[in-house]
C-alpha cells in the first residue's frame, strides 16, 4: 500500500489549507482530529469539504491524547510523514484553563511522537508559535534567541513541545522539523482569530478592543505558512527550529482600517491595555527558513486582505459559532 501523510488536526484552519495542498501534491493523507466545540464543529467539518472528495482522503475523529486512537491512524497503512498541528489555540483562554492546555498540547504530542517513534517515522513537521518568545525586546525574533520566557501557558506548552521534539529526534535519529508560525490569517480563519474577529465586529457595529495603539504584529498569509511546512516536509534536516513569518510586522490599528476600507464600513474601537499572556509585538527574523528550507514570505499584507475579506464576505456564518473573548 502506498505510504501516507498523517495530519493530525486536519480540520482546522492552517491543517486543512495543509491537507488540500498535500492532496494536491498526489499524496494519500490521513486526518486525524477530534472535532471539539471550542468552535462550531460544523465549520470544521466544511474545512474539508474538498478533501473528502478524494479517493486517497481518509478521516479519523479522535483525540490526540488517546493511544489507541492515535495507533489506529497508523494502521491504515503506513505513514511516511506525519504533520503535527493538532492543539489547544489561544493564548487568552489558556490562562483560564492552563490545565487543559498543557493536557492536550504536551501530552498529545508525547502520545503523537511515541507513536511516530513506534512506527518508525523518519519525518514530523510540527507547529509551534512565535508566542514562544514571549515579551522579547529582541527584534526580529530569532532562533538563537536564548533563554526564551514565554508570557502564557499556551506559549509555555509551545515551548515545551519543542523540547520533547528535541529528545525524539536524539533517541529515535527521526528529522523533526518544529515551525514557529507568526499570526496566520486568511481564508477558514477560526473565529476567535483577531483577523476575523475584527471584521465580525466592523460588519456587525460591534466595538473591537485594540489593545494598546503600538502593538505590532508578523501577519503570515495562510499560502506562505503552507508553502513553509510543503517545504519542511522535503528537506528534513535532523533537528530544526525555524520562524515563519510575514517578515513586516504592522500595527494592529492600520490593520483594523484595512478591514474598514475593504468592507466599508466604520470600526467603533475602544482603546484598551494590553491583557496578561499577550505580548506588544511579534517579528520574525526568515533568513534560517530562506537558507534551510529555501522558504520566503510571498504575501504582502495588501493582499492578503483582499483575499481574506473576499472569503470572509461569502462565508459569513452564523455569529454564535463565534467563541467570545473570556
Amino acid at each position: 500500500m502506498t505510504a501516507a501523510t498523517l495530519v493530525t488536526g486536519g480540520a482546522g484552519f492552517i491543517g486543512s489549507h495543509v491537507v488540500d495542498r498535500l492532496l494536491a501534491a498526489g499524496d494519500n493523507v490521513v486526518v486525524l482530529d477530534d472535532l471539539n466545540d471550542y468552535y462550531s464543529p460544523a465549520w470544521k467539518v466544511e474545512n474539508l469539504r474538498i478533501a473528502r472528495q478524494s479517493p486517497r482522503f481518509r478521516f479519523i475523529q479522535g483525540d490526540i491524547r488517546d493511544a489507541r486512537t492515535v495507533r489506529s491512524a497508523f494502521e491504515h497503512g503506513p505513514i511516511s510523514r506525519v504533520v503535527h498541528l493538532a492543539a489547544r489555540a489561544g493564548v487568552q483562554p489558556s490562562l483560564v484553563s492552563p490545565a487543559l492546555y498543557a493536557d492536550v498540547n504536551v501530552t498529545g504530542t508525547a502520545v503523537i511522537l511515541e507513536a511516530c517513534a513506534r512506527a518508525q517515522v523518519r519525518h514530523v513537521v510540527t507547529a509551534s508559535s512565535s508566542s514562544v518568545y514571549g515579551a522579547s525586546q529582541a527584534a526580529p525574533f530569532s532562533e538563537s534567541e536564548h533563554p526564551l520566557h514565554p508570557v502564557s501557558p499556551y506559549a509555555a506548552t509551545k515551548l515545551a513541545n519543542e523540547l520533547q521534539c528535541w529528545t525524539f529526534n536524539h533517541l529515535t535519529g527521526s528529522s523533526v522539523t518544529c515551525l514557529r508560525f507568526f499570526t496566520a490569517y486568511g481564508p477558514r480563519n477560526r473565529p476567535d482569530m483577531a483577523m476575523y474577529r475584527f471584521s465580525r465586529a466592523i460588519l456587525d457595529g460591534s466595538e473591537i478592543s485594540l489593545y494598546g495603539q503600538g502593538t505590532k504584529r508578523d501577519f503570515t498569509y495562510i499560502d506562505d505558512i503552507v508553502d513553509g511546512v510543503m517545504a519542511a516536509l522535503e528537506r528534513p534536516r535532523g533537528m530544526l527550529v525555524c520562524n515563519l513569518g510575514g517578515g513586516e510586522p504592522a500595527l494592529v490599528k492600520d490593520v483594523i482600517k484595512g478591514l474598514e476600507l475593504r468592507l466599508g464600513r466604520p470600526a467603533r474601537v475602544r482603546l484598551a491595555d494590553l491583557p496578561a499572556g499577550d505580548v506588544p509585538a511579534t517579528w520574525a527574523d526568515c533568513t534560517l527558513a530562506a537558507e534551510a528550507l529555501g522558504w520566503t514570505s510571498k504575501t504582502s499584507l495588501g493582499a492578503g486582505l483582499d483575499r481574506f475579506v473576499a472569503w470572509f464576505l461569502e462565508f459569513l456564518p452564523d455569529p454564535a459559532a463565534i467563541v467570545p473573548e473570556p
